[in-house]
């Protein structure tokens, strides 16, 4: 008997693809996590700083030589008011107001605002599909996803070029082929930006979107503009991929998923100027309810000094006895969502069995979504996310006790 051997031969190339995207997503959910906790914790931290501004301007004229400092003290805060934010989309727990869209028009309204942002040397090409379907997103953090991809192919485009930027329809037959992706069978849109810029070496394209990775130079970028376009993308249930060939060019491909209109009312109106209430006086008695001290002062003392009876609670529990004790006389409740002991979502929920009508305001570093699903639909409330001025928390209260 003669002697032989049977040799299997297995590409395993797909599988380790996979499990390399796979533990990719693992790596950048819990980037994203840490991420979210520290933006939620900086947001209470800002709402004190922006808040204790507003109440020492109030007492200081334009002439006053501590004015400035007070309005520099301020504006730094909302600076870093706006990294939070950007934070915040990386870990997708930012406020979205999702509206029907058709990408093509909202690309074609930027080309202004992107020819001024790529400068002269850079030529800009906007490409629209035909008959594009609808997307359901934040018209505002989708423009913001077009115009940060569009400034950092300008920037790797130094010596100029082009920049295209694509639309079209992708169908279910051909999602299916991009399952290798991680991509969910369905129906698409797909939007392209291709730059002819100098490519994204190998070893950096698979940490381009984690928060404070850059490439430029100290001082020339924060590290945050493509991990925010990321968490954008990924809110509004989309994908972002990026392929690079270095000395020729980066393509970022976003894969929106289709929405469809089943009634025109759906399609957004005409925007609206919002009247912007200029006397924030008034008059009620006000629970507040916030666990951090000092965002618990400022806001105690803010609503005071615009007429308000203001009690306090640091914590749910602690509400439930002020309401008791006061026999359950309070005209609106601003408290915050995340709380020791009881949070605001079951506080509203208590109190609402003895005064189904109460009013009640949200707080939150966190978008509203993050705990709406733990109340019932019919639930009623407002919402104002940290951090927040004076001017707009005095507002959110005239407004929901006017109604």
């Amino acid at each position: 008997m003669r002697e032989g051997a049977i040799l299997y031969v297995i590409d395993a190339t797909e599988q380790k693809a996979l499990e390399l995207k796979f533990a990719q997503s693992h790596k950048m959910e819990a980037v994203g996590q840490l991420a979210g906790g520290v933006a939620h914790d900086f947001n209470n931290v800002l709402t004190a700083i922006i808040g204790f501004s507003d109440l020492l301007l109030q007492t200081h004229r334009p002439t006053d030589p501590a004015y400035r400092d007070i309005m520099n003290i301020k504006s730094s805060a909302n600076r870093a008011a706006g990294l939070v934010r950007q934070l915040l989309a990386y870990s997708r727990r930012q406020t979205l107001q999702a509206e029907v869209l058709e990408l093509g028009e909202v690309i074609t309204d930027l080309s202004a605002l992107l020819n001024k942002a790529l400068g002269e040397k850079v030529t800009l090409k906007i490409l629209p599909g035909r008959d594009l379907w609808h997307v359901k997103a934040d018209k505002t953090q989708f423009e913001h996803v077009i115009i940060n991809l569009a400034v950092n192919a300008r920037d790797a485009m130094p010596e100029g070029g082009c920049l295209t930027i694509r639309t079209r329809n992708v169908s279910e037959r051909e999602s299916l082929k991009l399952g290798g992706l991680g991509i969910t069978a369905g129906e698409y849109l797909l939007v392209e930006v291709e730059d002819s810029g100098i490519g994204i070496p190998p070893d950096v394209i698979g940490r381009i979107f984690e928060p404070f990775f850059t490439t430029k130079e100290v001082g020339k970028g924060t590290g945050l503009g493509l991990s925010t376009v990321y968490g954008i993308v990924k809110q509004t249930g989309g994908y972002i991929f990026a392929d690079s060939d270095v000395g020729k060019g980066t393509t970022f491909r976003v894969y929106l998923p289709r929405h469809i209109v089943e009634h025109e009312d759906e399609l957004p109106p005409r925007t609206k100027k919002v009247e912007q209430t200029r006397d924030l006086t008034g008059t009620g008695r006000v629970l507040l309810v916030e666990d951090e001290d000092v965002v618990r002062s400022f806001a105690v003392r803010a609503l005071s000094r615009q007429g308000y009876e203001v009690l306090e609670a640091g914590t749910g529990l602690e509400a439930i006895e002020v309401m008791d004790r006061e026999n359950h006389r309070v005209d609106i409740v601003v408290s915050d969502v995340i709380m020791p002991e009881m949070d605001g979502p079951s506080l509203l929920k208590e109190l609402r069995k003895t005064n189904p009508a109460l009013k009640f305001i949200f707080v939150s570093g966190y978008p509203d979504d993050a705990f709406k699903k733990s109340l019932g639909d019919n639930e009623e409330y407002a919402f104002l996310p940290k951090p927040f001025t004076l001017p707009q928390l005095a507002a959110k209260v005239k407004e929901q006790l006017g109604r």
